[in-house]
């Protein structure tokens, strides 16, 4: 059983990717055959000509919106809310994480511009807190108008209005993460055509990205780690895309982390994806049995975290930690803003 040590490396700072390229598919692509334990070097540009008629493409809808409000305390002093989901006592109510935690207690209010306060209404047992967001606009407009992107913690700058579009998938829509699906991030309207061209189907499912994705395994024993859960949503036209391509002997290439998880939630005992939606906090990792998913496209992950064990899942350990090893001598851009990896 491996450990989590087990999945730490060295990455030279450099390799972090610290902006996107310049075009969304001039991203590299690491080719890692499962059969043959082959790994070959290709351009994202690429991808098409990896697939077979018949097989279908998973794509993950979800938006990632301007989650983290600066302001200033009542009292005196700046503040961060990073705001994670509504609760369900209205949209006005969320659930965030707050700094600085002591001084942002139950009842005090921060100040984040002329239209938006937020009210520290309550704490949870796990350190969060649950918020109100106040503001004569309407609440996605104030969102998006005093909100900023929530960059990951390994790029070391601030956001700028190029992220606001470029930390985006060009095909999301549906607004409620607090990280992109980076794998995603890759793809064009032309690439996409041209997936579509070569006979394969596209399926859109949504699962809303939470902060838990940047946290690390901070126990040596992975069975001991407790996941973070995410909202999804499998509609029924992509059930039924899936369902038909495995049928017909089709293969369903996921794409990224967040596609693998809620297909691997959303499968039957029959072994078919059901329609439907909820909150999953499936851990994959070593040894797992995926039951949907026989391709997966994703981008190179942090050191001792989930994302990870669950590429070495799919991958095979020894070769995902291989294909890691030879990106880094290559010299591949890392993490959310870097290269790809397609696993097949």
């Amino acid at each position: 059983m491996y450990r989590t040590s087990d999945y730490d490396f060295d990455l030279p700072p450099h390799l972090i990717a610290q902006a996107p390229s310049a075009r969304r598919s001039d991203s590299r692509l690491l080719d890692v055959d499962r059969a043959t334990s082959a790994i070959s070097h290709r351009s994202f540009a690429d991808l098409p000509s990896l697939f077979k008629p018949g097989d279908v493409l998973v794509l993950n809808e979800t938006k990632v919106f301007p989650a983290r409000l600066l302001g200033q305390r009542s009292g005196g002093g700046e503040a961060e809310i990073f705001l994670l989901h509504p609760m369900p006592a209205g949209p006005d109510v969320w659930t965030a994480l707050v700094r600085p935690g002591a001084k942002l207690k139950p009842g005090r209010r921060v100040v984040v511009g002329a239209e938006l306060e937020v009210e520290i209404l309550d704490s949870t047992p796990g350190g969060e807190r649950i918020v109100r967001l106040a503001t004569p606009l309407p609440l996605d407009d104030a969102i998006q108008r005093y909100g900023s992107i929530p960059l990951p913690p390994y790029v070391s700058r601030a956001p700028t209005e190029e992220d606001r579009e470029r930390y985006q998938t060009v095909y999301a829509t549906q607004a409620g993460s607090v990280a992109a699906p980076t794998a995603g991030l890759h793809f064009t309207p032309e690439l996409l055509a041209a997936v579509e061209a070569a006979g394969v189907k596209i399926a859109r499912l949504v699962l809303h990205v939470g902060v838990g994705t940047f946290r690390p395994i901070e126990v040596e024993d992975p069975a001991a780690h407790a996941m973070h859960s995410e909202w999804y949503e499998v509609p029924q036209a992509a059930a039924a895309a899936i369902n038909g391509s495995k049928a017909a002997g089709g293969a369903v290439w996921a794409v990224g982390t967040t596609s693998v998880r809620t297909l691997e939630t959303a499968v039957s005992q029959s072994g078919e994806v059901q329609i439907g939606s909820g909150w999953t906090d499936i851990f994959i990792r070593p040894p797992y049995r995926f039951r949907v998913v026989d391709r997966m496209i994703t981008n190179f992950h942090l050191p001792r975290s989930t994302l990870l064990m669950l590429v070495a899942a799919f991958a095979g350990y020894n070769l995902a930690l291989e294909a890691y090893r030879q990106a880094i001598a290559q010299e591949y851009r890392f993490y959310s803003y870097g290269d790809a990896m397609v696993i097949r």
